[in-house]
């Protein structure tokens, strides 16, 4: 492998989930446009760099992280590839949030003190805005306008191993593909107590859906297939709380921003006007709305905020028998 591998960082958490920003040492990822670039980061020389960053034991099974690679026009002020611990993303709404908070904090786009400061960014699914609220010069909040959402399908009828009788779930786009199901609907409850069981159920469900057609993006096959399933409770009005298992078996602690997005097409479908406070396992909340409506199709806003959490320089030594690290999930 050479001489010793060198990879800096930014680290930010964004509802409570991690997202690691890679500041240099990854190779130059050949391609004309962010999606083709997600395809082409699969070479091995680059996507070790992704092992190295999220692997133990540098990383853990839930992490979540990206490359910065040019966007696909000037229209835009970066790319984006989103990465976890099984591979690359479509979509990324806690991303997309640090992201804004990230190119306001480190001066890659000139902010307004005291006002909204757009951020455009290129993402594998098509291009979102960060709006990064601030006041007094310090950063408060960012709405991110999402891709264009839709509901894919409803009652989709599966079979589950460990479900008594079928499972009737909703699938829909935010950005990536998300079957949406109660949790009740297994007995169980969107709580820390009931994770284990639901990870287990994540995987079934998403493993029943594996090539369903209620799975396949309209336009482009490479933006296809379950990416993660959502368990909700209703817990108030214009209020839930859910965990999204996404990838095989990662958990996102934030509310989710593009399942957000997938949730609201599902609720805009229902009729619901309103906002949606969205609520994580962990407690932390994302706020959602449809700004716009295009015949089945919306235009999803969510709002949540990012913090940083660590400056890193990661190392691989050569003699490492370890390598790139490892995963026990």
């Amino acid at each position: 492998m050479g001489g010793e591998i060198e990879v800096r960082t930014i680290d930010y958490h964004t509802g409570g989930e991690p997202f690691r920003i890679v500041t240099a040492g990854v190779p130059e990822i050949p391609g004309a446009t962010v999606l083709e670039r997600r395809t082409n980061a699969s070479a091995p020389e680059i996507d070790r760099v992704r092992r190295l960053l999220c692997h133990e034991p540098r990383g853990h099974a839930d992490m979540y992280g990206c490359f910065l690679v040019p966007p696909d026009d000037a229209g835009a002020h970066l790319g984006v590839l989103f990465w976890h611990k099984d591979g690359y993303s479509t979509a990324c709404g806690h991303g997309t949030i640090a992201l804004g908070v990230h190119a306001v904090e480190s001066g890659l786009v000139q902010a307004d003190p005291d006002g909204d400061t757009d951020v455009v960014v290129d993402v594998p699914s098509g291009r979102v805005t960060a709006r990064v609220h601030s006041s007094g010069g310090v950063i408060e909040s960012v709405t991110f306008r999402n891709v264009p959402s839709h509901v894919t399908a409803r009652n989709v009828q599966i079979s589950v191993p460990t479900a008594s009788s079928e499972v009737t779930v909703d699938i829909a786009y935010g950005g990536a593909m998300y079957a949406s199901v109660p949790a009740g609907a297994f007995g169980l409850s969107v709580e820390p107590r009931h994770l284990t069981g639901l990870i287990a159920l994540g995987r079934a469900i998403k493993a029943s859906l594996k090539d369903h057609p209620a799975a396949r993006h309209p336009a482009d096959d490479r933006l296809s297939g379950i990416y993660g399933v959502i368990f909700y409770d209703e817990i108030g009005p214009g209020r839930q709380r859910n965990v999204t298992v996404f990838a095989d078996g990662e958990v996102d602690r934030s509310p989710c921003g593009s399942g957000t997005a997938a949730r609201l097409a599902l609720l805009h479908a229902d009729g619901f006007t309103g906002e949606l406070v969205h609520e994580s396992i962990t407690g932390t909340t994302f706020t959602g709305r449809v700004v716009e409506a295009r015949g089945d199709t919306v235009i999803p806003e969510i709002t949540g905020m990012a913090y940083r959490t660590g400056v890193h320089r990661f190392v691989l030594d050569p003699r490492d028998p370890v390598g790139p690290g490892f995963t026990l999930r």
